[in-house]
């Protein structure tokens, strides 16, 4: 169909103002896309509508071309797209959500109403195609006959009666509609439609997906009693799509959790961490209201040093600083000046009030290792639990000290790296 201009209209308005001058319809505009492009059209002029209606029971709005013809906007290919990729989605599990109305004016009564005929959703749709980052995965032509045969092979009764509610009737003889509206609604897994859906039951991570479907005509999807006898093509039955939606189960990432995982660097052998210290700051970097210079403690619970399959310290801290439970984070904090220093005396700058107003850090000592495993790399990764969600505009730090040995001849002036 040809269309070089596009009218609205509504059956209880007599035309309509645009600026006070009376026009024909209450929008009309020219389309200014190609074939197969979203159409977006908003009205640039105030309108307004003189309405003749009294008793309002029903409002029908048309959408109609340049000779009167109303515009099928069903077309022929439906295109659903997921754009969204930071989602973990899971295909197998989706399904089309389909909604609509079905009519049928040549119906005198309940026993002469056309019904849909069993796995109707199916036949609305010629083909069905499944792409992911725009590479087609899988592919449906003819789908009325395909999921039909499939399913009488494969299906079990119990399986038939869930699928009910998916548009199969068989071998129930139910009627799908409702009957005070011949309303209808659907969800039809995709894994009756498509093979990919069906064997491949894992998630799909970091991906644009996309659904097509290629519609076709309505025919086959309703069984008529009545056809036998001829009548009004106008009158007969007409299904009416108002819903189609491409329902896909995902899981979105949560940023606030109590338990974190940080890889923090892949170390070489020789410069193997012997102290790791951690601290946790909250609005402090680049922020005047902030001491830049201070530590929070984060609610901090626990926290653990891996280097490889060792993990420092070999117990759970259990620290609950709201309970002023720190000690143990205390003792590794105070314990390190001696440690690394080898000074026995015991004076360490922070009281433990001090400690945790001021620096709550972990120090976790990992000098003493194991040295019988030789490994190429050591990979340094920190798990710390939090008591609640980490507040926003949190910095972790990690400071890392490792051995360095240079050694420098000055009769050569060859300076070599040891450690």
């Amino acid at each position: 169909m040809s269309v070089n201009i596009i009218r609205i209209k509504c059956s209880i308005t007599a035309g309509a103002y645009s600026n006070g001058r009376s026009v024909h319809a209450i929008h009309e505009f020219a389309p200014k896309v190609l074939p197969g492009y979203k159409l977006s059209e908003t009205p640039t002029q105030i309108i307004y509508l003189s309405i003749v209606a009294r008793n309002i029971t029903n409002i029908t709005v048309q959408v109609v071309d340049q000779k009167d013809r109303l515009i099928d906007f069903r077309g022929e290919k439906i295109t659903i797209r997921l754009h969204q990729q930071d989602l973990y989605t899971l295909p197998c599990d989706s399904f089309l959500y389909v909604e609509g109305r079905f009519n049928d004016d040549g119906a005198t009564n309940e026993e002469q109403y056309a019904k849909l005929v069993n796995n109707c959703v199916a036949f609305m749709y010629d083909e069905i195609r499944y792409e992911l980052d725009g590479v087609e995965i899988d592919r449906c032509r003819n789908v009325v006959i395909t999921s039909t045969i499939k399913n009488y092979v494969s299906l079990t009764i119990e399986r038939a009666r869930r699928l009910q509610n998916a548009g199969w009737s068989y071998p129930t003889s139910e009627s799908n509609l409702n009957n005070a509206s011949y309303q209808f609604n659907f969800c039809v897994p995709l894994n009756i439609l498509l093979g990919f859906c069906e064997d491949y039951r894992r998630v799909v991570i970091n991906a644009r997906h996309e659904l097509i479907l290629r519609s076709r005509s309505d025919h086959n999807c309703v069984v008529d009693p009545k056809k036998t006898v001829p009548r009004d093509p106008a009158k007969d039955p007409k299904i009416t799509l108002l819903k189609v939606q491409w329902r896909m189960p995902h899981v979105a990432l949560n940023d606030s959790t109590t338990k974190h995982s940080w890889a923090v660097k892949a170390a070489p052998q020789l410069e193997k961490p012997r102290y790791v210290i951690f601290a946790l700051q909250t609005g402090r970097q680049n922020e005047f209201a902030g001491d830049a210079s201070r530590i929070d403690h984060c609610a901090l619970a626990n926290v653990k040093l891996y280097l490889n399959s060792e993990f420092y310290p070999y117990d759970d801290v259990n620290v609950d600083f709201e309970s002023d439970k720190f000690a143990v984070l205390y003792e590794m904090y105070a314990k390190f000046r001696g440690a690394y220093y080898g000074d026995s005396r015991d004076d360490a700058l922070f009281s433990p009030r001090e400690f945790a107003r001021v620096a709550p850090l972990a120090v976790i000592n990992c000098s003493r290792q194991n040295k019988s495993v030789k490994s190429a790399t050591v990979d340094v990764r920190i798990q710390f639990e939090n008591k609640e969600n980490v507040p926003p505009k949190t910095t972790a730090f990690c400071l890392i000290v490792h051995d360095r040995v240079i050694e420098y001849s000055p009769l050569t002036n060859v300076v070599r790296k040891i450690i």
